[in-house]
């Protein structure tokens, strides 16, 4: 490819000289030889001035403090009557007109050293800029988005709620009793002041708020931040969930099973199974924990599963009829399931990684390795 013709800019600066710009005033001046001789040596000065430092020097020297046009105008109380208005009246004519020529004749030199920039110091815009460094998604961020692709594939949408909520759809539309441990300070962030408002402890409240105004059939995930007073290891106080919920009828729990099952086998491998375990939770009945063979050892036992073969990933079960009861759905038609996962667990886990921590330190050296 031929190469781009130079592209050359001209700037006109037009220029009068001292004499030609202010010859009124110089001929107003020769009323006063001295203030004449002084205006022009000035002028001579600024016309042969061929750089910005140039006029500079002029400024000081026929515009400072000490200089002969200084003098003269402070003088005038000791100057004869006769001259006094002469050179009170054209003196400051003559420090105005210096002012001015100088501003211009500055403004004129820096044009033209800008045009022999332009001629000179052409910019070769064929080659490459200077690189910026490039921002990644967070490992978090990856991993939400994987979480709810896959999801997504299986037919459900997103829903989210408000992270302050109040105890209403937080625990008791949820079936979670009045004295339940979880609603005590020592597990919760309620807010100061009013003990009905907190910050929610899971996103299951969003599975209420959807309930109330949609009727079956409902497939829903429900991504977001919670919060709950823990901190350690594998504990930070603000954290991130992904539950589930699914809503219509004749769903059993082969469907809650089948449904985790491919969900997995698309985040940690088509090798990995599960296993199901009882639990309680008071929104499900029944309850279970999911565990899914572990990565590391492929079920035999190592260290990282406590050699037992399996890894907790999340809860679930199927929805209790008395959640039912809150939204108004009838529970003797209507059956569902559904699921809550953390989602620094899972990514935790497919990465092998063994401390929640690292997610919130901000070390680039991390981040930067997904």
């Amino acid at each position: 490819m031929s190469p781009l013709p130079a592209i050359t800019i001209k700037i006109v600066s037009p220029y009068l000289s001292m004499e030609d710009k202010y010859k009124d005033l110089v001929a107003q001046l020769k009323a006063h030889e001295g203030l004449a001789a002084i205006f022009g040596e000035a002028a001579a000065d600024i016309d042969a001035a061929a750089e910005p430092e140039a006029i500079e020097a002029a400024r000081v020297k026929h515009l400072g403090r000490k200089s002969p046009l200084s003098l003269l105008l402070r003088s005038i109380p000791e100057l004869p009557n006769e001259e006094r208005p002469v050179v009170g009246k054209y003196g400051n004519q003559a420090r105005a007109a210096l002012e001015q020529a100088l501003a211009d004749r500055k403004k004129q030199l820096e044009s033209g050293e800008l045009e022999r920039r332009l001629a000179t110091e052409q910019v070769d815009i064929t080659l490459p800029g200077e690189p910026f460094p490039q921002g990644r998604l967070h490992i978090i961020t990856q991993t939400q988005w994987e979480i709810e692709d896959i999801f997504a594939g299986l037919g459900y949408r997103i829903a989210e709620g408000p992270e302050v909520e109040t105890d209403y759809y937080n625990f008791t539309a949820l079936n979670t009793p009045e004295g339940h441990p979880a609603r005590s300070s020592h597990d919760t962030f309620f807010v100061d002041g009013d003990p009905d408002v907190l910050l929610r402890t899971h996103t299951s409240p969003v599975q209420i708020r959807v309930m109330e105004k949609e009727q079956p059939p409902i497939y829903v995930i429900m991504p977001g931040r919670v919060y709950r007073r823990d901190s350690d290891a594998t504990h930070t106080p603000m954290f991130h969930q992904i539950e589930g919920l699914a809503v219509d009828e004749h769903i059993t729990m082969a469907d809650l099973k089948g449904t985790l099952e491919t969900f997995v086998r698309a985040i940690f491998g088509a090798d990995r199974v599960i296993r199901l375990r009882p639990h309680f939770f008071p929104f499900t009945e029944p309850s279970v924990e999911v565990d899914v063979s572990c990565m590391i050892c492929g079920g035999d036992g190592c260290r990282s599963c406590k050699h037992s073969g399996w890894l907790e990933i999340l809860g679930a079960g199927m929805v209790d009829p008395n959640v039912f009861g809150f939204v108004d759905y009838e529970a003797d038609r209507m059956q569902g399931f559904a699921f809550g996962m953390g989602v620094e667990r899972i990514a935790m886990l497919k990465h092998g990684m063994t401390d929640l921590r690292m997610f919130y330190d901000n070390d680039l050296r991390f981040i930067k390795q997904f």
